[in-house]
């Protein structure tokens, strides 16, 4: 099986965050690799990495980094492949991994979710590849379609709670 998505970290110390775009990859039957690289301790690899992704078949990449946070820009200045950067919160509460990630210079875009926000990183692959790709498109929908359900419960759940003064 080849990978589509590549999710990206910058030590296994990210694993517990970046573990949730894997998750959610997985649910929805997306073919993902997962690798520790460090743009600051492993230059040459992430060079090697995002030079040769495209060709490997793979079509979007996540990339975790916190503290300095190159990581995404780095795999982005190399490839021509959708980045997605999911800054980390490792110090500062993640808000410097955020700066880190969305203000990167022209030419060098990188998608940025919220701080620890793998899941949504790996939703936006997930709606990426769907363009191309109906049976994906299907199995996000039905999922979708799953959220919406839960959010019409809730209120029916919420419609039985009494209170003198609530009018719903």
């Amino acid at each position: 099986m080849t990978p589509v998505v590549s999710i990206i970290m910058g030590s296994t110390s990210d694993l517990p965050v970046m573990k949730k775009a894997a998750d959610f990859l997985n649910s929805m039957e997306v073919p993902f690799e997962m690798l520790a690289l460090s743009a600051h301790r492993t230059p040459e690899e992430v060079a090697d990495f995002a030079r040769n992704a495209a060709g490997r078949g793979v079509k979007v990449i996540i990339a975790g980094a916190g503290m300095a946070a190159a990581l995404p820009g780095v795999i982005a200045a190399i490839t021509p492949l959708p980045v997605i950067g999911v800054p980390l919160s490792a110090t500062l509460q993640g808000t410097d991994a955020l700066y880190s990630i969305v203000q990167m210079p022209p030419a060098i875009p990188v998608a940025t979710v919220g701080i620890d926000g793998a899941m949504n990183a790996a939703v936006l692959a997930v709606r990426i590849l769907s363009l191309a790709d109906s049976a994906l498109a299907d199995r996000y929908g039905a999922w979708t379609s799953e959220l919406n359900g839960k959010i019409v419960k809730a209120n029916r759940d919420l419609a039985e709670i009494k209170y003198d003064f609530k009018t719903n």
